[in-house]
């Protein structure tokens, strides 16, 4: 029998200074049975950065064809696609050619040998930014996880506050590639 994915719930509040954007979002998080709790958070940090009225969790891990998360405008066109982790080059540009814009949010171990490989075949894409969060960061925020959560996340000036009622983290994205989060 296959295993199931796991249901998290949470109540996420973001004040994101930068955009001049407040909302309150009532999320339901399935985690794959093969992601870590680290990797579920990054994707939470990411709805927070990029929120908006229609941004989703995609299919992700069960499905390499869909982002982690996305964005579609009222007639079904992508308008921003999300990755978390270390993806290929080639499905980078393949998501790049489908989306608008397109968001890849790499953390973790070999992030650096992984940018040195891929960076100068990306260079040619215009509608893309790439993100680092520090390892310290992304195992603090995978901490987090609870399956019900109440965070609140607040953004200025590129900085992000992660709280929860028991503990605050400060993390601080950082762009390798881009000009907007």
């Amino acid at each position: 029998m296959a295993l199931r994915a796991t249901v998290f719930k949470a109540q996420l509040a973001v004040a994101d200074m930068d955009r001049d954007r407040h909302a309150i979002h009532p999320l339901t998080i399935a985690r794959h049975p093969s992601e870590t709790d680290e990797r579920m958070m990054i994707r939470v940090l990411m709805f927070a950065l990029c929120s908006s009225e229609r941004l989703a969790f995609g299919r992700g891990l069960s499905d390499v064809d869909e982002p982690d998360l996305i964005d579609r405008d009222l007639t079904g066109s992508i308008d921003l696609w999300i990755e978390v982790g270390l993806p290929d080059e080639r499905s980078i540009l393949k998501a790049c050619g489908r989306a608008r814009r397109v968001v890849v949010t790499a953390y973790g171990h070999g992030v650096d040998l992984w940018w040195k490989g891929i960076e100068a075949g990306l260079a040619r894409a215009r509608n893309l930014d790439v993100l680092r969060i520090d390892g310290a960061e992304s195992k603090a925020l995978a901490a987090f996880a609870e399956r019900s959560m109440d965070l609140q996340v607040t953004i200025q000036d590129g900085l992000v506050w992660f709280s929860s009622p028991a503990n605050t983290i400060e993390v601080h994205p950082r762009r390798l590639m881009g000009t907007k989060t």
